[in-house]
């Protein structure tokens, strides 16, 4: 049997290098369905992929709504009963489809599956939000001591096998979030439901690192950068706020807040523009989370 036709993989895309997209598509069996999300009015080369692979569709959001809100957006055009959400800067090992399918055809009893990397064991795919729970997986990990497909109460977001019969409706993502944190609130709430979440060692791919949220075609790298300061910071409070109050929050974030604040003062002082510009945007970031402030900022 072949589970594979019961899969359909979601790409979201915002301005993404053609070279970076191409490696990624030429990576997935091609008979795999395959739903490319351009978070953006009009995507540059489709008639070039669409010649080059029968098995994508291309749509336009018209806007950018993020990584969450861009990935429920293919979800709702999603007719199969298993999605896999992948990043665009992604390459997927030789035999990642093949062991896909078999994980399907043994196991469904779980929401999510992550994925792990075939070259990074630092970066961590999974893991634990109790961190006694998460010390001991560290050390499993690194010691390639876990199993095939290991429980786990979160995965990383760039990878992810979606059971959608899991779920109430394809809205899985909370669309407050613009960037970061989105699978984190995900898997907290999958998990606090009693539902698995597994990582797979037989699901490899090769992530080339922060090439896709943000788009390749950004007028600098400081525009990047501001928006990786402000939405990691905003993200952060707002995760800790939503899923284990108020007070925890301020807790886990109040360091980095004052930190930012008087960093922002010294820099500003000694004339460190590019420092400067991080800490504001860092200290900007957690304030605006901290008044109640929506995840709007766009370095446009």
């Amino acid at each position: 049997m072949n589970s594979l036709n019961n899969l359909t993989v979601i790409i979201v895309t915002y301005l993404t290098q053609k070279k970076i997209l191409l490696e990624c598509l030429n990576s997935i069996n091609k008979e795999v369905k395959i739903k490319i999300i351009e978070n953006s009015e009009n995507f540059e080369f489709k008639k070039e992929i669409l010649n080059k692979f029968s098995n994508v569709e291309i749509v336009c959001t018209g806007k950018n709504l993020g990584y969450g809100n861009g990935n429920n957006f293919g979800l709702k055009l999603t007719q199969t009963d298993f999605a896999l959400i992948l990043n665009p800067d992604l390459v997927c090992d030789n035999n990642f489809f093949s062991n896909l399918n078999s994980i399907l055809e043994k196991n469904r009893d779980f929401s999510i599956i992550g994925c792990q990397y075939m070259y990074d064991r630092v970066f961590m795919p999974a893991g634990f939000f109790d961190s006694k729970k998460n010390n001991v997986f560290k050390k499993k990990f690194k010691n390639n001591e876990i199993a095939p497909l290991e429980k786990v109460d979160w995965v990383t977001g760039c990878s992810m096998l979606i059971n959608l019969k899991q779920f109430k409706n394809k809205e899985i993502f909370d669309e407050n979030f613009f960037l970061y944190f989105e699978e984190f609130d995900l898997c907290k709430s999958i998990i606090d439901k009693g539902n698995n979440i597994f990582t797979s060692s037989d699901l490899k791919i090769h992530h080339l690192g922060f090439q896709s949220s943000l788009g390749s075609n950004l007028e600098n790298s400081k525009r990047a950068n501001r928006m990786r300061e402000w939405h990691w910071m905003w993200s952060s409070f707002y995760f800790y706020k939503k899923n284990y109050g108020l007070f925890k929050a301020f807790m886990k974030m109040s360091g980095k807040f004052f930190k930012s604040f008087f960093k922002l003062i010294f820099y500003s002082l000694t004339f460190q523009n590019i420092k400067k510009d991080k800490y504001l945007h860092r200290f900007l970031g957690i304030l605006n989370a901290i008044i109640g402030n929506p995840s709007s900022f766009r370095d446009k």
